[in-house]
């Protein structure tokens, strides 16, 4: 099971990988890890679905960060996070610090 835990902070907003014991973890296995959470299978996360992913990465404050990372990476502002708008949404996931182990 994968979880999260706070990195150092300085670990630059720039990262494209995140970290996890034994190596980084590529962008593409980082993707998988939200999309995973499109319960409804609909091509893009609500807040309960973004939500849930953070809940199950062990984020202790995941309705917080759901609302956070849906204002950050939702771009039109329909209340979702399309697949054009996830690859700001893992940048605001990077740029936390977190690493997943």
């Amino acid at each position: 099971m994968l979880s999260i835990k706070d990195t150092p902070k300085n670990l630059p907003a720039s990262t494209c990988r995140c970290l996890r014991k034994g190596g980084p973890v590529p962008v593409t296995e980082l993707k998988a890890i939200f999309k995973r959470f499109d319960t409804d299978k609909d091509g893009r996360l609500s807040k309960h679905e973004l939500r849930n992913a953070f809940a199950s990465l062990g984020s202790r404050q995941p309705g917080w960060r759901a609302w956070r990372g849906l204002k950050q990476a939702d771009r039109n502002g329909d209340g979702y996070i399309s697949d054009e708008e996830l690859e700001v949404l893992l940048q605001y996931v990077l740029k936390c610090g977190y690493t997943i182990k």
